[in-house]
């Protein structure tokens, strides 16, 4: 039996979410030297999340490639938070 991507997405797309302060104030993000622009980040993957919550709606099925994608730009984006001190380490 194939695994329901549809689902999968949707339970990632939730869990970056809750995991990822998109509603973090600028003037917090941007507090001095960083290790990547974390505005542009957010706002990249904040873009990235959307489009696919806007595909899922529209009824497109994503494919195992897609999901992991969107989990490693998602991871990335973590760390470089993570490294700029706006986001706890991964356990």
């Amino acid at each position: 039996m194939k695994p329901n991507t549809t689902v999968a997405m949707q339970q990632l797309i939730d869990r970056v979410r809750t995991a990822i302060p998109f509603d973090m104030p600028e003037a917090q993000l941007c507090t001095g030297e960083c290790n990547g622009c974390s505005v542009k980040l957010l706002e990249y993957l904040d873009e990235e999340l959307a489009d696919w919550e806007g595909r899922l709606a529209a009824g497109e099925r994503p494919n195992l490639g897609d999901l992991d994608r969107l989990g490693r730009t998602s991871r990335k984006v973590y760390r470089v938070l993570t490294a700029n001190g706006m986001v706890p380490p991964l356990e």
